[in-house]
């Protein structure tokens, strides 16, 4: 390859080494954000809450474990 080639060769590599940190940047954060979002929202658990029961089998639940029965 020639010099002229060569120089194309690594300013595309570097272009291209950008853009994937760029991007990993972002996706390193967006949790970051998202967590800070939500905080105003969050509040602890009551010990009722804790030991309530959550679970509640509706129609849609009941038809859930149904039809995927094996």
């Amino acid at each position: 390859m020639s010099d002229r080639e060569d120089a194309k060769v690594a300013e595309r590599r570097g272009f291209l080494k950008t853009l994937g940190l760029a991007g990993g940047a972002a996706m390193a954060a967006k949790p970051a954000l998202a967590i800070q979002e939500h905080a105003p929202e969050q509040r602890k658990e009551s010990e009722a809450e804790k030991v309530a029961a959550r679970y509640r089998e509706t129609e849609h639940v009941k038809a859930f474990y149904r039809t995927n029965r094996y």
